[in-house]
């Protein structure tokens, strides 16, 4: 429950620093599209880097928190272990070489295919 509610969380932080990123300016242009006449274009730029600071910091605090809060929630085996060990043994049949392989029979043997009819004129 716990571990579900940091998660959520984690996710808000990352949802919230992505925007925040996307709304800085850059060299290039991006998306830049600041604050419009609520503020200067310099106080709009401080106040999304120090933005961007804040929610890179709250990200890393919840990723740690995450990190320790599932360390031993798991087993240690992988996915892969747990594939193969649940595979069973398969057991090919005996072949007699003294017996054909395939009996040849006429109900084994695949249909012939229908040609269609060339329609009337």
């Amino acid at each position: 429950m716990v571990s579900t509610v940091l998660l959520v969380v984690h996710i808000i932080f990352v949802a919230i620093m992505i925007g925040l990123i996307l709304l800085q300016k850059s060299e290039g242009g991006a998306l830049g599209m600041g604050g419009g006449n609520l503020m200067t274009a310099r106080g709009t730029a401080n106040l999304l880097t120090h933005s961007t600071a804040v929610m890179a910091t709250l990200f890393f605090v919840s990723t740690v928190v995450l990190a320790i809060s599932l360390k031993g929630s798991k087993s240690s085996d992988s996915i892969l272990d747990a594939a193969v060990e649940s595979k069973t043994e398969v057991v090919a049949p005996v072949v007699n070489p003294s017996k054909p392989a395939l009996p040849k029979k006429e109900s084994d043997t695949p249909n012939k295919p229908v040609v269609p009819k060339a329609p009337a004129k």
